[in-house]
């Protein structure tokens, strides 16, 4: 007898997969003082391939079919694992703080409902709605109050704020592009074509590199938790989602990143946690509830 029905557990995912998704900068912390970040991103693509692999042989898991949907996967890998994280942890690197970063890379679902509305949203539910622009509104509304603080003097350089908009518009166009262009498959095989992909792109990069890894324990943990968490969870909860969901209904979680990542911040380091960051958090959460509404 069935406990739990589908479609509960998809009413929960999205949930589970902003927690995840939202320690990416949590990770960065802890790992980025210990590795350069295309080395560090190297050695996370390599273990989610090995990772993969061993969780494909185990459960027998078919492979894309067809060089197009190898192809189109390989683009997504590009897009959304070696633009949007090379970008991010680029910044980070260059002095760009992770709120500033969070800032950044969090105007992506207004891109991806701007993008829709000029296109018509062909095949993808239709143009965005009255509602879902006022929920996207809140959402940028609260995201800018809670991070918007920590713009602070002289942190915002030409190269880092071209990481950090590398990072944006990888992310963005690579929503867009698996929605339009993968066909559905085994998110864990196409996870592991994605790393592939990813991984090819970086490892010339990260021989660029002069600063050497120091396998600190900081540095294994965010590893750790890098293959586990944030690519085997949270990326494959994000390929499922996006398989499943139009694109500017998916997105609009990416809105709750920000805020949650500010809450993890000030339980596990003690960052100050202010009434900014509360009402920010409430309106996010509002403008997510407002474009979940209008999607269904």
């Amino acid at each position: 007898m069935r406990l739990v029905s589908p479609g509960a557990v998809w009413r929960v995912v999205p949930a589970v997969f902003v927690l995840i998704w939202s320690t990416g900068f949590i990770v960065a912390r802890y790992g980025m003082p210990h590795a350069p970040p295309m080395g560090f991103l190297s050695w996370r693509y390599a273990l989610s391939i090995a990772c993969f692999g061993v969780w494909i042989g185990l459960s027998g898991a078919r492979w894309p079919q067809g060089r197009a949907a190898w192809g189109h996967l390989a683009v997504t890998g590009l897009l959304m694992q070696a633009g949007y994280l090379g970008g991010v942890w680029a910044a980070v690197r260059l002095g760009l703080g992770a709120g500033a970063v969070a800032l950044i890379v969090g105007l992506q679902p207004v891109l991806t409902a701007l993008w829709l509305a000029s296109r018509g949203a062909p095949g993808d539910g239709g143009r965005v709605a009255p509602l879902q622009w006022a929920g996207l509104a809140l959402g940028l509304a609260g995201l800018a109050l809670v991070v918007g603080r920590k713009l602070g003097q002289g942190e915002v350089n030409g190269p880092n704020l071209l990481m950090a908009l590398l990072a944006l518009a990888s992310i963005t166009v690579g929503t867009l592009y698996q929605k339009r262009f993968v066909a559905p498959c085994d998110a864990r095989t196409a996870g592991c074509v994605q790393m592939l992909a990813a991984l090819a792109a970086t490892l010339p990069l990260a021989a660029l590199e002069t600063a050497p890894i120091d396998w600190h324990p900081e540095m294994v943990g965010a590893l750790a938790w890098s293959v586990l968490g944030l690519t085997l969870g949270a990326s494959s909860l994000l390929y499922m989602m996006i398989q499943r969901g139009a694109a500017a209904a998916v997105t609009s979680w990416l809105y709750l990143v920000p805020p949650t990542t500010a809450l993890m911040a000030a339980v596990l380091f003690g960052e100050p946690l202010g009434l900014d960051v509360l009402v920010g958090t409430a309106l996010t959460a509002a403008g997510v509830a407002l474009v979940q509404r209008a999607a269904r």
